[in-house]
């Protein structure tokens, strides 16, 4: 876990505050959502964890659907902020564009995008419809990706880079990921990633799999469950 919270792409970034009109409430939204994952332990920093760096993002398209692939901007948690206890939008930066090919990120804001923002990207790639991307860490739903049915990358795939687009685009084709709106990073412990049309439709997701993966584990331990 030597690379955890390390961005591995370039960045054309920026520096100016973002605009409180265009921003401001969708910036609250996804702190309402934040503020639950974090309650779940799915978003956060903990000194035992990841190398003591912080982990989970979350993000939201703005501006027009009609975009091209690769130019779907977003809002998105900046690096580093998972493990803030108060959120503004200083903490959060808006990716105007994303290459896989040269492994660049495009953005402006106070703070830099999240490590993730090039997966965030592919999956906003993956149809106009898709509107909010979680990403969040969770054992207990990342251990048990093969009893869940869940679409999982390669392994040997590490997160935040252009392979991770790829791959994710790979189990859109090939899985019954667009169905399912979630699936688990193979290469990148604990990691899970939801999407959807709204916050509401992907929190539930993520919630319900979280679930799930807790009544997996109560049933492997005989009902006898501490989680």
């Amino acid at each position: 876990m030597a690379d955890e919270g390390v961005v591995k792409f370039q960045t054309e970034h920026r520096e100016e505050p973002l605009s409180q009109r265009l921003f401001g409430e969708l910036a609250c939204r996804l702190v309402a959502w934040r503020e639950i994952l974090s309650k779940t332990g799915l978003v956060g920093q903990e000194p035992r964890l990841y190398g003591g760096f912080g982990y989970g993002n979350v993000s939201a398209r703005v501006g027009a659907p009609s975009k091209p692939r690769g130019r779907r901007s977003f809002l998105v948690t900046g690096t580093q902020t998972s493990g803030k206890t108060v959120m503004t939008l200083a903490d959060f930066c808006v990716v105007e564009g994303y290459d896989e090919r040269t492994n660049r990120v495009t953005s402006h804001g106070q703070v830099k995008p999240s490590s993730e923002s090039m997966t965030h990207g592919a999956v906003y790639d993956l149809g106009t419809h898709i509107r909010f991307v979680f990403h969040t860490h969770s054992a207990a739903i990342w251990r048990r990706a093969r009893h869940l049915r869940l679409p999982t990358t390669d392994p040997a795939v590490a997160y935040g880079t252009p392979e991770m687009a790829r791959e994710v685009g790979r189990l859109f084709r090939t899985t019954p990921l667009a169905e399912l709106r979630i699936l688990a990073m193979g290469g990148h412990e604990d990691g899970v990633i939801a999407f959807g049309r709204t916050a509401e439709e992907v929190g539930e997701v993520m919630l319900r799999y979280l679930a799930r993966a807790y009544e997996a584990a109560c049933c492997e331990a005989g009902g006898m469950c501490r989680l």
